[in-house]
């Protein structure tokens, strides 16, 4: 089970929106290089990065500040935000992005989800970002008329690398995940699952970790690693110490 810090650019600057709302923003770093650097030296293996303003406009305002970040680490990325062309993807992984999320046009253009997946199988994620249930788009501007569950089903045909189920009224709010819907999720996905949205504390990790037999595979923390509600290290090594004693547990049983 992965745990994979997200870094939120909005004017290239580390931010996070509270429910994906823009007008409720909290600036947590000025230097987003420095912040990614500082993840991965404390044991991240994988970087979550959104570009909420190509989210919102469609544009690559960060692109510059996504290079750099690319740059700076050696752990893989993967990238969310107004990717709403086969252009636009093949311009991140040229760069070295190692997966894309595709949010929007998962709705508005599926067709190109096909392609760009069996142009690269596994290398590419779908954001399923939900508000009681419905799939919203745009940078959560929109509310779309298909329901999360209706979504996963049509996009289990297709070679992804995960699905990353969002619940926004819980996002940035450090109230705890929505289990519930992410158990539906990961029970209908054929794809690897990362839950996203509301992760507070340790507990919330814990509870999540005994859906990796559902077919979670990876957990985003965003506002709690910044504000110190959760330490990196320490989460890392909790799940880790879950594992083994699960290996335990299993091996006792087999034993007897």
């Amino acid at each position: 089970m992965e745990i994979i810090p997200a870094i939120d650019l909005l004017n290239g600057k580390c931010v996070r929106l509270t429910q994906g709302n823009y007008n409720e923003v909290t600036k947590f770093n000025s230097d987003p290089i420095e912040q990614a650097q500082t993840w991965e030296d404390q044991g991240a293996k994988r970087l979550h990065l959104v570009d909420l303003d190509g989210a919102k406009t469609g544009e690559p305002i960060n692109d510059s500040t996504i290079r750099e970040i690319k740059k700076s680490i050696t752990i893989p990325i993967q990238l969310g935000g107004g990717i709403r062309s086969i252009n636009r993807a093949k311009e991140l992984f040229n760069i070295g992005i190692d997966r894309i999320i595709l949010g929007t046009i998962a709705i508005e253009k599926p067709e190109l989800v096909k392609a760009l997946s069996r142009e690269y199988p596994n290398r590419v994620a779908v954001g399923i970002d939900a508000k009681e249930g419905m799939v919203a788009t745009r940078g959560w501007l929109k509310q779309s008329k298909i329901r999360s569950i209706e979504l996963t089903k049509q996009l289990n045909d297709l070679e992804l690398a995960a699905i990353i189920s969002t619940d926004i009224a819980t996002d940035g709010t450090l109230k705890g995940p929505n289990v519930q819907a992410l158990r539906e999720i990961a029970e209908t996905s054929v794809n690897p699952v990362i839950a996203s949205g509301g992760i507070g504390s340790i507990t919330d990790l814990i509870s999540l970790a005994d859906l990796e037999n559902k077919g979670i595979e990876g957990i985003i923390v965003g506002r709690a690693l910044y504000d110190g509600s959760i330490d990196l290290k320490e989460a890392l090594l909790t799940l880790k110490n879950l594992v083994i004693k699960d290996c335990f547990n299993n091996k006792d049983k087999f034993l007897v």
